[in-house]
């Protein structure tokens, strides 16, 4: 039986709203994975981002940390060079202090006496040299001859050796010096230096760790080697 004009109206109506609710079902579908696709890379590109923003904190974080750590190192070296600058500070001016005390014993002849004849003799003895020559102050000169006299005999007693001793009346020490003498060989390559100031120097390198220990008290980590 032949379908009436109306019957196929109806089929393709009803085939047209299949159609359509089937398009309409697979867009919604389409839609919703969509929009989860959606919110899963949206969900993935704000972790990463969170994650790129807490490693960024964090590096600045160390970095911060570490200048920190560089500024006190740096703070606590210049504090502790200053300390160091003040105490060899303080110790210049005590070196300087005795060297200006040293006037008062070449005030004394009697005592400077005794200290020339020592200073000449021990000259002459860690010389050892067959001729020696001995320099001091132009003011010097009487009181050290006398100290050379006495001291060639003592000389050749200690040592069983000859020495000749010349006073050089020609170069001395310089007339501000604090006092003492300087011994040479005969060719003047080999210099004992006794005068005053080198004694005082000497003195002082030796006693340095006791000097330190008495103003700033003991440092185990600093050590002196003589």
């Amino acid at each position: 039986m032949a379908l009436s004009d109306v019957d196929v109206q109806k089929q393709i109506k009803h085939m047209m709203a299949f159609i359509e609710q089937e398009a309409n079902e697979k867009a919604e579908e389409i839609d919703a994975k969509s929009e989860e696709e959606f919110n899963i890379e949206k969900g993935r590109l704000v972790q990463t981002q969170r994650l790129k923003i807490m490693k960024y904190y964090e590096k600045k974080e160390k970095q911060i940390e570490q200048q920190k750590k560089i500024q006190m190192s740096t703070m606590r070296n210049q504090a502790r060079l200053k300390v160091l600058r003040a105490r060899d500070d303080l110790i210049s001016e005590l070196l300087s202090d005795a060297k200006l005390r040293l006037s008062g014993i070449v005030a004394d002849p009697a005592i400077y006496q005794g200290l020339l004849d020592k200073l000449v003799l021990q000259g002459l003895l860690r010389l050892l040299e067959p001729v020696a020559i001995v320099r001091c102050r132009p003011q010097d000169l009487l009181l050290v001859e006398a100290a050379v006299q006495k001291a060639i005999p003592e000389y050749m007693m200690v040592s069983q050796k000859c020495v000749e001793v010349q006073v050089d009346q020609e170069v001395h020490l310089a007339t501000n010096a604090a006092g003492g003498v300087e011994v040479y060989s005969s060719n003047q390559r080999i210099k004992v230096s006794n005068t005053l100031e080198s004694r005082l120097d000497l003195l002082a390198q030796q006693k340095m760790p006791d000097i330190r220990k008495a103003l700033f008290g003991a440092n185990a980590n600093r050590k002196f080697f003589i």
